[in-house]
């Protein structure tokens, strides 16, 4: 843990260069030492929150390109959605986690980013609950809201760490000694304590976008106690949030992954991103998610990770009445133009002779190593061309852009509260709040007016895809097809978006689905044959050797690692 007692020092430097509203404040050089004196005020409190909040990309000072948030590499490539992409020898990390090849000494590579980029987030914000401590002056009203979103912080960092590492100890404002065990805690409890602190304390809505409020505080407790299989106490904190919160679906799926509409009304937390901001290099766009462009002869020219796998692309397949095929057909054949398919493929996935958002049509060239990771790229990370969002600086600065990403949506808030309302035996409303998004996604499809684009691509050469998609009726609406649809419902929704391992984890689905996965996609992709079978260990990435190696008190190693590494 050194590296977070490090971090920590050097903190006071670059919050007062980002409170004073310069958003370059990651990439310049510690200035020196700064007294109590100028902390010890409200902006030097404001400050130290904004840097716990500068860490919800997951850029962790080695680059964070793994580590991001998003989950693209964690919870995405890791799963049956996506592959690594981009050649064989590009990123070794990525390689190594998508084909489940994970060990201890690997772990101090990407997985140390991850442990200790969140960690150092712990780090600031229990230095801001600190501080505040310690400063008079401030409002009994700022006063809680500080602290409000420091404890959703704090709480909000544990929940990915435990949702990665699972065995992981717990930090608070009090602790002095960071080499704290992380045997015999049980993390979820200490999670809701805090989210359930912050929400009394924080105010139903903030002046600062971006900043969380109780309704954001709320739908995160949904989503841990959902996590935490507490069904009944989830059904009440997400029927609350989507009865009486100020969320709701955007008209158009797309919408949600259009940068000219950042914080719209589906937004419950978001990585606020910017560029040409006074940063060198665009630093405060979505680095840790800038290598997920296509290729090649594409308007980007690099880098080609994260591309979709071709089981997520079959899964798109619809029937007759424009309904998912439950019945594990689907992935029989291979998509090809012409199927009937869910219009959110082509939102999620770049394909062949289909419009790219305003790019032009997807092409093979687009694609770095097409014999190798498929022809298929991804979509969602992408900024239109119209919305003119993309970085003037650094290096490939179109990479760099002003796009949000969700760390959680409304869609992803409806789902959760489905799945409770299945657990609860209230299958009705479960159906209607599935059906209430297909309905959504049946309102986006492409077509020659462009899909609500920023432009509409009116090209009379182009064979749009069919698309289809319906609602689930009444008939046959048992338990067990609830639950079916409600987890094909989220894959589908949420695709790409790095839910999908830690969903098949906590349906206790992973081990079947994804041994099943890797014996048909090798057939296809065949460097996958030479990926390890997916394992009990697997339900936990390793920590790190070297987190472990620093937790050492009198010889006794006070982590312990995860079972099977």
């Amino acid at each position: 843990m050194k590296n977070i007692i490090k971090s920590t020092g050097i903190i006071a430097v670059f919050l007062i260069m980002l409170f004073g509203c310069s958003e370059d404040f990651l990439d310049r050089p510690a200035q020196g030492n700064l007294d109590a004196t100028t902390l010890s005020n409200q902006s030097g409190v404001e400050g130290n929150l904004i840097a716990a909040y500068s860490y919800l990309d997951g850029q962790a000072s080695s680059g964070g390109i793994v580590s991001a948030t998003s989950n693209w590499v964690f919870g995405s490539v890791a799963s049956d959605d996506a592959y690594k992409g981009s050649e064989p020898g590009d990123n070794q990390t990525s390689t190594d986690i998508e084909m489940y090849q994970w060990s201890a000494s690997s772990a101090d590579g990407g997985m140390n980013e991850k442990w200790s980029g969140h960690y150092d987030a712990i780090s600031r914000v229990n230095a801001t609950i600190n501080l505040l401590l310690t400063v008079e002056g401030i409002s009994q009203a700022d006063q809680d809201r500080i602290r409000g979103e420091a404890l959703f912080l704090r709480a909000f960092y544990h929940f990915e760490l435990w949702k990665t590492f699972v065995n992981i100890p717990y930090y608070t404002e009090v602790d002095v000694d960071f080499r704290k065990t992380n045997v015999g805690v049980d993390p979820l409890p200490l999670i809701l304590a805090d989210i359930d602190a912050a929400i009394n304390l924080l105010p139903l809505e903030q002046g600062a976008v971006g900043r969380v409020d109780e309704w954001t505080a709320k739908a995160f407790k949904g989503k841990v106690q959902v996590y935490a299989e507490d069904w009944a106490g989830a059904l009440i904190t997400l029927g609350d949030v989507v009865g009486a919160g100020p969320y709701s679906l955007e008209d158009n799926y797309h919408y949600v992954f259009d940068a000219l509409r950042n914080n719209g009304p589906e937004t419950v937390l978001a990585y606020q991103a910017s560029v040409n901001d006074g940063s060198s290099g665009g630093q405060n766009g979505n680095h840790p998610d800038r290598l997920n462009f296509p290729h090649g002869g594409s308007p980007f020219g690099c880098c080609g990770f994260h591309q979709a796998s071709q089981n997520l692309v079959n899964a798109h397949k619809v029937d007759v009445n424009g309904l998912p095929f439950l019945d594990g057909t689907w992935n029989d054949a291979d998509v090809v133009i012409g199927d009937a398919v869910d219009p959110r493929l082509d939102w999620t996935v770049g394909r062949d002779d289909v419009p790219f958002l305003d790019w032009g049509l997807h092409a093979p060239g687009w694609i770095r190593d097409r014999a190798w990771a498929g022809p298929y790229s991804v979509k969602k990370t992408v900024y239109e061309q119209g919305a003119g969002v993309a970085s003037a600086v650094g290096w490939a600065p179109y990479q760099m852009h002003s796009m949000n990403r969700h760390l959680l949506r409304y869609a992803d808030v409806m789902l959760l509260l489905a799945e409770a309302e299945i657990h609860a035996g209230s299958l009705d409303n479960a159906r209607d709040l599935i059906n209430e998004i297909r309905t959504r996604a049946a309102q986006g499809a492409q077509g020659p007016d462009g899909g609500a684009m920023v432009v509409p691509i009116d090209d009379a050469s182009i064979t749009w895809a069919t698309y289809d998609i319906g609602t689930y009726p009444p008939a046959g609406w048992d338990a067990d097809y609830a639950m079916r649809a409600l987890k094909f419902e989220r894959r589908i929704e949420l695709g790409m978006e790095g839910h999908r391992l830690f969903d098949l984890r906590r349906w206790g689905d992973a081990i079947t689905v994804l041994n099943d996965y890797l014996a048909v996609e090798s057939t296809k992709r065949a460097y996958l044959g030479s990926a390890f079978e997916f394992e009990a260990r697997h339900m936990a990435y390793p920590l790190p050797t070297i987190q472990i190696d620093l937790s050492v008190v009198d010889g006794e190693q006070r982590l312990v690692q995860n079972p099977g590494w």
